[in-house]
């Protein structure tokens, strides 16, 4: 039987994913497998912390404003008396 060679498409893939992961230290940068899953591990952390970044912009927001409030009774507020909280969203705007 004559030697089949493999195409470059999957070298080429795993070099894409090396590239992605070249900064990160130890086996996370060099074996292919533990590559792939340190990949996905980096990709789902940046989703969930820019989600977290942005709740923290939220709160700074209102300690800036002067205003001790948590997010639960804002929210409380908002469900039992709107107007109440637009005259809190102003004072945090101005």
């Amino acid at each position: 039987m004559t030697r089949i060679k493999r195409g470059y498409i999957a070298r080429k893939r795993r070099t894409q994913i090396r590239l992605f992961t070249s900064s990160f230290r130890g086996a996370h940068s060099r074996l292919t497998r533990t590559i792939s899953q340190q990949k996905i591990k980096a990709l789902v952390s940046a989703n969930r912390d820019r989600d977290r970044k942005k709740r923290g912009f939220r709160v700074y927001n209102m300690y800036k404003g002067q205003l001790l409030l948590n997010r639960k009774i804002v929210a409380q507020m908002g469900i039992l008396k709107g107007n109440c909280l637009l005259m809190i969203a102003n004072e945090i705007i101005t």
